[in-house]
């Protein structure tokens, strides 16, 4: 049963979570394998009733698409956390005499977003579990009924191996108005042991202000480059899947394609082959005024169809194909040019590059206007551009020949960490640069044994140096 979550009730919520990760904390690692397993299970099990309730309570994506991101995701992260040591000893380095101990972090306080409301809160309890920490999930207010469930689907199984419920809570954050929500967060913000925020910038600059140790996520807008080398049907094949996927909702799809100019026209015959639908300049138009209201992004055309947004836009020739996706050409970047930012839409735009040297910099520019840190990708088989791309974007995850919106985020077939909280290093203006797991959610101690003494002298340090620089003392005077 869920407190009202006012302020005042924060401190009841630790106090809970606090009895229960005591308790916890006592478990040996088949024990909290097996709850980790246990609440994995809660929502891989109820995932179609989740995706349906997502959809039905945010009205964006798709049920069915929500659905299945909670059962990919729960499946990977299970995968991973399958086996990983997390309580007692977990590395020993006998040549450092360093001794690693795992030990819970404590309580977590997760700020859950409302484009995926089930499938983040799974992965957040899971790997909050698997570190023997109890969570208090503090859902977006348009997505407290979808997190309600999976705390309740989790307490059943809770129930069947012994686990005490308040391990994992829910914590509503619906108000009257903004400013009270806002003031619940932060209430319970303060009380945790550690923040994780999985949500705008906002609310990852209130974590970070809130005094108490936090993790928050980048904002996504990711560019990705196709040259001359790549397959390109493959790679329209995986951006169409990609950026249609749940109607693009996660911040991982594709925006903007930076595109060789020998191989442009190519591109664009096989993007539409794949449900794409290139507007006219005068219909690009049309859309950016119904996608932006005074510069901010029109939530009315957040995550919805291509047929939906091009209804609200009056584009009668992309109804009429049935496109899955809307594209259109740009050449700037900036607050002038929206269309080149996040737009959260099966809506991709495009540019066109003559160099290599262009592509790098049209894409950093993409990603200083918005999207630094996050993401971005390149469909090649040109290894020095897949490297140059790698080396001179600021950015955490670099893609080569992947489905943005399924790689980014872990995938089978790559070696990222499953998760749905993606951090976007200093660059993005967070603490680390990692797929957030569980690892993030531990505290380590480490045992130092006496070693062999490994003392250099002043030779192996300076000598060479000092050879190249030679050393003139200087003669000092009154």
């Amino acid at each position: 049963m869920t407190l009202t979550a006012d302020p005042d009730h924060a401190e009841t919520y630790r106090r809970r979570a606090q009895a229960a990760q005591v308790q916890f904390e006592t478990y040996d690692q088949m024990a909290v394998d097996e709850v980790v397993t246990a609440a994995s299970w809660a929502g891989y099990h109820h995932a179609e009733a989740l995706g349906h309730l997502g959809f039905e309570e945010t009205g964006l994506g798709t049920a069915a698409d929500k659905a299945s991101k909670i059962r990919r995701k729960t499946l990977g992260t299970l995968r991973d956390l399958r086996g990983a040591p997390s309580v007692g000893v977990i590395h020993v380095d006998e040549r450092r005499g360093i001794t690693e101990i795992a030990k819970p972090v404590g309580v977590v306080a997760a700020l859950t977003p409302v484009t995926n409301p089930a499938a983040t809160a799974v992965n957040n309890i899971m790997i909050a579990l698997k570190g023997r920490n109890a969570i208090i999930l503090a859902p977006h207010p348009g997505a407290d009924r979808t997190c309600a469930a999976v705390v309740q689907y989790v307490h059943s199984e809770f129930d069947k191996v012994g686990v005490p419920r308040n391990l994992v809570q829910h914590f509503s954050l619906q108000a009257d108005n903004k400013a009270a929500s806002k003031d619940r967060a932060a209430a319970l913000m303060r009380k945790a042991d550690i923040v994780l925020v999985t949500s705008g910038p906002g609310n990852v600059l209130a974590a970070y202000r809130s005094g108490t140790p936090a993790i928050g996520v980048g904002l996504g807008n990711v560019p990705v480059i196709i040259d001359g080398t790549a397959d390109l049907h493959v790679a329209a094949h995986k951006i169409a899947q990609s950026k249609c996927f749940d109607h693009a909702t996660s911040c991982s799809s594709e925006n903007a394609l930076l595109i060789e100019d020998a191989v442009y026209g190519d591109m664009l015959t096989a993007l539409t082959a794949h449900g794409g639908f290139l507007l006219s300049p005068e219909e690009k138009t049309q859309l950016q005024q119904t996608m932006w209201n005074g510069g901010s992004l029109n939530r009315a055309v957040v995550a919805q169809s291509a047929e939906t947004i091009a209804h609200l836009a009056g584009l009668k020739n992309a109804v009429d194909s049935g496109a899955q996706f809307l594209m259109v050409e740009e050449d700037g970047i900036g607050p002038e040019c929206p269309f080149s930012g996040e737009k959260l839409s099966p809506v991709l735009t495009l540019y066109r590059y003559r160099t290599f040297d262009e592509a790098l910099k049209t894409a950093t520019e993409i990603l200083q206007y918005q999207g630094n840190g996050h993401s971005c990708g390149i469909h090649s088989e040109n290894e020095q551009h897949i490297l140059a791309l790698a080396h001179s974007s600021q950015v955490a995850r670099v893609l080569v020949n992947q489905a943005h919106c399924f790689g980014n985020g872990g995938d089978f077939a790559n070696g990222l960490d499953f998760t749905l909280s993606m951090g976007a290093g200093t660059w993005g203006g967070n603490s680390t640069c990692d797929n957030i797991t569980y690892t993030h959610l531990l505290n380590v101690t480490r045992l130092a044994r006496p070693i062999a003494p490994v003392e250099p002298n002043e030779e192996e340090l300076w000598g060479d140096y000092l050879r190249r620089y030679p050393h003139r003392t200087e003669a000092t005077g009154s």
